[in-house]
């Protein structure tokens, strides 16, 4: 893995290098927040791929949005919000489009920041769950969905698994003690509430490959199901204690950044059964994959070293946060001109009117991939939909119908949750009318 990294370090630097007229004003400036290193490296790598390969392919395959060239550079956080917080410092003045910051514990450190500096901070499938209030979180958007909607749909999954009921029923979180690990423990304490089941909490020390502890807890405790919300080399330390202490892998439910290929193929049938919420149709490739391939990696310009981390699932979510970001510049282009560099408030706009149709998303190459979204002033997130796949020991399988999180527990959360920030930040919430 410390080869590959380092590897991986040495092809993004030559591949910024060689974005052509870095800055330059006819150009789009797109930074790119990465971790290649530490603890979350073996997530962050592919996730960090992806969203620069993806900007590659629009400008090698499209000319760019309208004419307009994408430029980017990368700025390594290791995961560590400090570091997050001196990139988007250096790189906020660059005529930014946008930061996927690709942290929850960034995203915390940065949003007050990004009220001021009238920034856009964009979090597909993590961040502040409440954020999806665009009244109060005017620059933040959780795209497509959150930690509080990925737990709401895994407990609709253990229900129907229980033919609708979860009274008397245990669940334990097993939790990387981060804001990131921490963010679905009041979703889950709502639906226990609810539906009648015991909560037990487990967090784990970062970078979590000590687990045995506790995962000797659960054996004595026996819950019926674990969620394990982890990423990097957390994951694999949990499925192989797993084994070790004989809990049952498809009793385990993980949240999508801990359901990768990475997380599982070195264990192979050990991990059979293991589950994984996922964000889009995990099991799908798309002509996306194929245009990719044909206008940047046939081309020798790929930014994976190897191109079979093409289609593995952090690369595709990777991305699927780039094309986000693209459609919302071309969204935003719409309004204020085509073929002009878009403005920070003017890609917020265009965040603010995505309508990704099924047709669009043909269009893209992402039709097999992922649902239509379609935000709006108020509605950050779009349309969450999740489903749930799980590991035979070779390869990934989809096991669910698309499901949406309830949105009677959802909505009451979110609007509490970000009055009470409006509150404490002294925000006056907009009006979306």
């Amino acid at each position: 893995m410390k080869l590959k990294t380092l590897a991986a370090v040495a092809a993004a630097s030559l591949s910024m290098l060689a974005a052509p007229g870095a800055h330059a004003k006819a150009d789009q400036f797109v930074p790119l927040l990465v971790y290649r290193t530490g603890q979350f490296a073996p997530l962050g790598i592919p996730w960090a791929d992806g969203k620069q390969d993806y900007l590659k392919l629009v400008n090698a395959r499209d000319g760019g949005v309208n004419g307009v060239k994408l430029t980017f550079e990368e700025c390594e956080t290791a995961y560590d919000a400090a570091k997050g917080v001196e990139c988007y410092e250096r790189l906020k003045d660059r005529g930014a489009a946008g930061f996927d910051t690709q942290s929850t514990g960034i995203t915390f450190a940065v949003t007050d920041k990004a009220f001021a500096d009238k920034k856009v901070v964009v979090t597909m499938g993590y961040g502040l769950s409440q954020s999806a209030d665009g009244t109060v979180f005017e620059w933040n958007f959780p795209l497509l969905g959150s930690y509080w909607t990925a737990a709401d749909s895994i407990v609709q999954d253990i229900l129907k698994k229980e033919k609708g009921s979860l009274k008397g029923k245990k669940i334990a979180l097993v939790y990387h003690d981060s804001p990131y690990g921490k963010e679905p423990i009041l979703l889950l304490q709502k639906r226990a509430a609810k539906e009648g089941f015991e909560l037990s909490l487990f967090p784990v020390t970062p970078p979590g490959v000590e687990q045995k502890s506790t995962w000797l807890q659960i054996r004595q405790q026996k819950p019926d199901y674990v969620l394990l919300w982890s990423a990097g080399v957390m994951t694999p330390a949990a499925v192989r204690e797993a084994q070790a202490t004989g809990y049952a892998r498809d009793k385990i439910y993980a949240i999508w950044w801990a359901g990768s290929d990475h997380d599982v193929k070195d264990i192979g049938a050990g991990a059979k059964g293991y589950n994984a919420i996922t964000i889009h149709n995990s099991a799908a490739k798309d002509k996306v994959h194929d245009d990719l391939k044909k206008f940047v990696y046939d081309k020798g310009q790929g930014t994976a070293g190897n191109a079979g981390e093409v289609g593995v699932m952090a690369h595709t979510r990777g991305m699927m946060i780039s094309m986000l970001q693209v459609e919302a510049i071309r969204a935003a282009q719409e309004k204020f001109g085509k073929g002009k560099v878009m403005t920070a408030e003017q890609v917020k706009w265009g965040m603010e009117n995505l309508d990704l149709t099924a047709d669009k998303l043909k269009a893209l190459g992402f039709g097999e991939i992922m649902r239509p979204v379609k935000t709006s002033c108020s509605n950050h997130m779009g349309t969450d939909w999740a489903r749930i796949v799980q590991w035979d020991g070779a390869k990934w399988n989809i096991t669910s119908d698309w499901y949406q999180s309830d949105k009677s527990i959802i909505d009451p959360m979110v609007k509490e949750l970000s009055a009470k920030y409006a509150a404490d930040k002294k925000i006056t919430p907009r009006s979306c009318q």
